[in-house]
């Protein structure tokens, strides 16, 4: 089996690491660099950084942020959020990340999709979709549209997506494990790399999860508590879940 990849989410808002429940009731959990360096020495196979108050408010994005932590990780890093634009997608490359995540403003303009892949490759292209009661909902998971999580996978894959990070609203942050049901509709629809993301309330789950998709999100599990990553990472080897190997190291 081809290495499945464990990624630690961390949602900024205003330069500061935070964790809800269903896109709500946000906390502070901590500094994203500190945190970047902490799951990058634990064994993240990547990282994913969403600034969740840019589409809301129109901020632009953290291009300092991304900087500082393209300064101490050696794994690669996507981020999202207020992407409007191939110009934005740029900035965000230029600072220092690998990929970037657009959601909003990929539906409001589907050929953002297009021109990010044309210019960098499909594979710095992440559709990222909050998916709740069967539609796909944008800023922040606060507006529902009328596209239905299916369509809206297949025309971004159609479109140039390399993969697709797929949050069900209704999931996260609960810890019971992930929205398998729209996984697996999505994984008989489209050829390309998911990422499943909100819910995981366990190692359990998140191997449960790498039956069906390429990635998993882990956020509330390990924010609360960095330095225990790599003991979670060691619980889900033990599953049979096949992950890149790497040497631990002190976080």
């Amino acid at each position: 089996m081809p290495f499945r990849r464990l990624i630690p989410c961390l949602d900024v808002a205003h330069g500061r690491v935070v964790k809800g429940v269903k896109f709500v009731g946000l906390r502070d959990v901590g500094d994203p660099v500190d945190l970047a360096t902490a799951y990058s020495r634990g064994g993240a196979d990547e990282l994913i950084f969403l600034d969740i108050a840019a589409t809301v408010n129109e901020l632009s994005t953290m291009i300092d942020v991304v900087a500082r932590v393209a300064d101490v990780v050696n794994i690669p890093f996507t981020v999202g959020g207020g992407i409007r634009s191939v110009d934005d997608a740029t900035r965000i490359i230029d600072a220092g990340a690998d990929r970037v995540s657009i959601n909003s403003a990929a539906i409001e303009t589907p050929e953002l999709i297009s021109r990010i892949a044309e210019r960098y490759g499909s594979q710095a292209v992440v559709v990222a979709m909050d998916v709740a009661d069967g539609v796909v909902f944008t800023h922040g998971g606060s507006r529902a549209t009328e596209r239905s999580f299916e369509a809206w996978a297949v025309e971004a894959g159609e479109r140039g997506a390399g993969e697709l990070l797929v949050t069900s609203i209704n999931f996260d942050g609960e810890r019971s494990g992930y929205d398998l049901a729209t996984l697996r509709a999505l994984r008989g629809l489209v050829q390309i790399p998911l990422i499943a993301s909100g819910g995981a309330g366990s190692a359990a789950h998140v191997a449960e999860v790498l039956e069906v998709t390429e990635a998993a999100l882990v956020a509330s599990i390990v924010h609360d508590d960095p330095a225990n990553f790599p003991a979670i990472r060691r619980t889900i080897l033990e599953t049979g879940v096949t992950l890149r190997p790497y040497e631990e190291t002190d976080i």
